[in-house]
C-alpha cells in the first residue's frame, strides 16, 4: 500500500549539441504547460538551458578569435560521429522517459538500454561518460523495478550510486537519488535490514549537506517511515512521515503528485494504526490528484484505488470497496502483467473482502493465486507472502481443512519470525489466528502458550 518516493536522474554530465538543446527547450516548456506553475524541474530545466546556450554561444565565439588555418578534417568527422552518438542518446532517454511516465515500461526499458549502448560508444571526458552511464543506469533501474523486477533493478542502482560517489565533484543529490531507488528495490523485496541503514546514512548526509528542507532529502525522510511502516515501528515513523508531507506541501502546494505520494504513505500508516476515518480521507485526495497528473489508467491510479478500497474495507464498506479492488486489478492486469506483484496485492485484498462476506468459495482461488505470484516474484521468504498464506489459512480453517491450515499458519509465522524477529504486530496477529485453530483442535495447552505469546508482542513497549 506504501509508495516509495523513487529518484529521476538529473540532465547531467551531458555534451551540448543544437538536438539536445532543442529537446531541452522543447521539454521545459512542456513542463511549464503541464503544471502551469514554475515547480523544481521547469525551473531545474530553464536555469540548464540557459547556462548551455551561454556555453555555446561562448564557445562559438572563442572559435572565431582563433587563427584561420585550416584544421585536419579529421577532428570535425570526429566530432561529427560524437555529436551523432549525442543526439542518439539524447533522442533515446526522452523516448525512455516519455515512456516511463505514461506506464509503457517495455517501450521504456528498450529505449533506455539503446540510451546505455549509446552512452558507451560517446568519446569524451571519462568523468562526463562516468555520469552519462550512471544516469542510464539509475533510469533503466526504476523501470525494471516498475515491472516488478527488483532483483534485477537492484545492482544497476548499487552501480549508479557507486559511480556518484567516486565522482571527483560528488553531487550529492544525484547520490541521494540512486540510494533512495536503491532502497525502494530492498524495500520491494521485504530486505528492510538492508534499507533502513542505507536510508540513516542517506539522511545523515542529506541533511548536512543540503539542508533539511531539500526534496532529495525529503523522499529519504518518506522512504525510511516507510522502512519503520513495515517494521511496525509506528510512531517514529508517523513523525517522518508527517515531516516530509509538511516539506512538500510547503514547496509544491498540496495538489502536487509528490504531495499526494507523501499522504498516500501517511493515510498507509493510519490505516495500520486503526485510524481508518483519517486514512480514508488522504486516500480519497491522493486518488483525485494521481487520477488527474496520471490519468484514469495508470498504475498509480490503480495503486491508489488499491488503497482506498483497502481501508473501506478495513471499515467493513464492502459494498463500496469490492469495484474499487475490481477496477485496480483491471489496470495492473493490463498495464503490469498477469504476474506482477502488484497484481498479487490486489488480488490478496480482493480474497480478504471474499473472506470476510463469507464467500470463502470464491475467496481460495483468488488468495491461491495471489500466494503464487508473490512466491515467484518475491521468493518465498518475503514478508507478504506470510500474509497472504495467513489469509488462505483462514479459508481453510474455515472450510475443515485443518491440517492445510495448519501449515499455513506455521509457515506464516516463521517467515515473520526471521524477517522482524519476534515484535511484529502482524505476528501477533496470525499467532492469535492459529491459536483459533489448536482450541478448534481440541490442544487447549498449546493455544494458550500461542495466546500468551501474542499477548506479550501486543503488550511489549516499541521502539518509537
Amino acid at each position: 500500500m506504501c509508495e516509495f518516493k523513487v529518484s529521476t536522474t538529473r540532465l547531467t554530465g551531458l555534451y551540448l549539441t543544437t538536438a539536445f538543446v532543442r529537446t531541452l527547450f522543447v521539454r521545459t516548456l512542456a513542463l511549464i504547460r503541464r503544471h502551469a506553475v514554475w515547480d523544481t524541474a521547469a525551473r531545474h530545466h530553464l536555469l540548464l538551458f540557459t547556462l548551455m546556450i551561454f556555453c555555446y554561444l561562448a564557445g562559438t565565439r572563442a572559435a572565431a578569435f582563433q587563427t584561420g588555418t585550416t584544421q585536419n578534417p579529421k577532428p570535425k568527422e570526429a566530432k561529427s560521429e560524437a555529436a551523432k552518438s549525442d543526439a542518439a542518446w539524447t533522442e533515446q532517454s526522452e523516448a525512455g522517459e516519455q515512456a516511463y511516465q505514461q506506464g509503457r515500461y517495455k517501450e521504456a526499458e528498450a529505449a533506455f538500454r539503446n540510451a546505455l549502448k549509446q552512452a558507451e560508444q560517446t568519446s569524451g571526458q571519462a568523468s562526463g561518460q562516468a555520469t552519462r552511464r550512471a544516469s542510464i543506469l539509475n533510469s533503466l533501474g526504476l523501470v525494471l523495478a516498475a515491472q516488478g523486477r527488483y532483483n534485477d533493478a537492484v545492482p544497476l542502482f548499487q552501480e549508479s550510486m557507486s559511480i556518484h560517489e567516486r565522482s571527483p565533484n560528488a553531487d550529492t543529490q544525484l547520490i541521494l537519488q540512486s540510494l533512495n531507488n536503491l532502497a525502494s528495490a530492498y524495500y520491494s523485496l521485504g530486505r528492510y535490514a538492508d534499507a533502513e541503514p542505507l536510508l540513516k546514512h542517506g539522511l545523515q548526509l542529506g541533511e548536512k549537506k543540503l539542508g533539511v528542507d531539500d526534496a532529495e532529502v525529503a523522499a529519504v525522510v518518506n522512504n525510511l517511515a516507510m522502512v519503520l511502516t513495515a517494521r511496525g515501528v509506528y510512531g517514529e515513523a508517523e513523525q517522518l512521515h508527517r515531516r516530509a508531507l509538511a516539506a512538500d506541501e510547503k514547496k509544491y502546494g498540496k495538489q502536487h503528485p509528490s504531495v499526494a505520494i507523501d499522504a498516500n504513505n501517511l493515510a498507509t500508516l493510519l490505516s495500520a494504526r486503526g485510524a481508518f476515518a483519517e486514512a480514508e480521507q488522504h486516500f480519497r485526495r491522493v486518488l483525485e490528484v494521481i487520477e488527474k497528473s496520471s490519468g484514469a489508467n495508470h498504475p498509480d491510479t490503480a495503486r491508489c484505488l488499491n488503497n482506498l478500497a483497502e481501508t473501506l474495507r478495513m471499515q467493513s464498506k464492502f459494498g463500496e470497496a469490492q469495484p474499487l479492488y475490481t477496477r485496480a486489478l483491471s489496470i495492473r492486469e493490463r498495464a503490469l502483467g498477469a504476474d506482477h506483484p502488484d497484481v498479487a496485492e490486489t488480488l490478496n485484498n480482493l480474497g480478504e473482502l471474499y473472506r470476510n462476506t463469507g464467500r470463502d468459495v470464491e475467496a481460495e482461488p483468488v488468495l491461491r493465486r495471489a500466494l503464487a505470484i508473490m512466491m515467484k516474484r518475491l521468493g518465498t521468504e518475503h514478508p507478504n507472502v506470510a500474509l497472504c498464506a495467513n489469509n488462505l489459512a483462514l479459508v481453510y480453517a474455515k472450510t475443515g481443512r485443518d491440517a492445510e491450515a495448519e501449515q499455513l499458519f506455521r509457515r506464516s509465522i516463521s517467515i515473520l519470525e526471521r524477517a522482524f524477529s519476534t515484535e511484529h504486530p502482524s505476528l501477533a496477529t496470525i499467532l492469535d489466528n492459529y491459536a483459533t485453530l489448536l482450541r478448534k483442535l481440541m490442544r487447549h495447552d498449546e493455544a494458550v502458550a500461542v495466546e500468551e505469546r501474542a499477548r506479550t508482542i501486543r503488550t511489549r513497549p516499541r521502539v518509537g
